[in-house]
């Protein structure tokens, strides 16, 4: 088994996987095969600000750009990449290849490979690859797995959400001020007229419950009427708080 990367000079190596796994570092790595552009399909390849690393992370398909916003969105997830290693084998004489679809850290120190299929599954040339995968990334405590559908509306409210990730949109309303708003559950619109102007001050509460330090039912259709609560005082994951 080897395995294929570029290197910060964006030249591509390949080498021995059981003698290189453990001095990996997969998040730092840009994307070492690309995604074809096949016409007909709905969506190109693209890319995704990741307000957890403030880089771009490059997806393929709908279903990956989706699973990149809601791993985007989850506090354990420190480090995101696209397709930074791909993995080579001999099978019945010829050369087999898989490049997982993205590398996660996590805030416990765990790597996952994760491959996206869609809501499809995977198909059994894919399960039949990520099978020798998943073998060959425990032996270095790496994880594989693939990416499950989240359900509609939690994915119809990260995608409303994300729009507000970057820093910008809690400039001049600080995590004091929202928290006196919403010291419990508070409707979204009836908090945000407490901080002043809903057109100004709508931006904040919408980048805090991406970030985390506001809290909803994300499994609910996200409105005015929306139950918001901001968490205690803390250490909080995100920016501008």
């Amino acid at each position: 088994m080897n395995v294929r990367f570029a290197g910060p000079d964006g030249v591509v190596v390949q080498l021995p996987w059981r003698t290189t796994a453990g001095e990996l570092r997969p998040m730092d790595y840009p994307v070492v095969r690309s995604f074809p552009v096949r016409r007909g399909r709905r969506l190109a390849p693209g890319w995704w600000w990741s307000a957890t690393t403030g880089r771009l992370v490059g997806y393929g398909s709908a279903a990956m750009r989706d699973a990149v916003m809601l791993l985007d969105q989850d506090p354990q997830v420190v480090g995101i990449a696209c397709r930074p290693v791909e993995f080579m084998w001999e099978e019945q004489g010829r050369v087999v290849t898989h490049a997982p679809d993205l590398a996660v850290a996590l805030a416990d120190g765990a790597i996952h490979l994760v491959d996206c299929p869609g809501r499809g599954g995977p198909s059994a040339r894919l399960s039949g690859r990520t099978r020798v995968v998943e073998a060959c990334v425990r032996e270095a405590g790496w994880e594989h797995r693939f990416a499950v559908a989240a359900d509609p509306v939690v994915t119809a409210n990260a995608r409303w959400l994300s729009g507000y990730r970057h820093a910008r949109c809690s400039v001049g309303i600080s995590a004091a001020l929202l928290r006196r708003a919403f010291p419990a559950p508070t409707a979204l619109g009836k908090g945000a007229l407490r901080l002043g102007d809903p057109i100004a001050t709508l931006p904040a509460v919408y980048h805090q419950l991406w970030h985390g330090l506001l809290t909803m039912d994300w499994a609910r259709p996200l409105n005015e009427e929306t139950l918001v609560t901001a968490r205690p005082a803390g250490p909080q994951r995100g920016a501008g708080q």
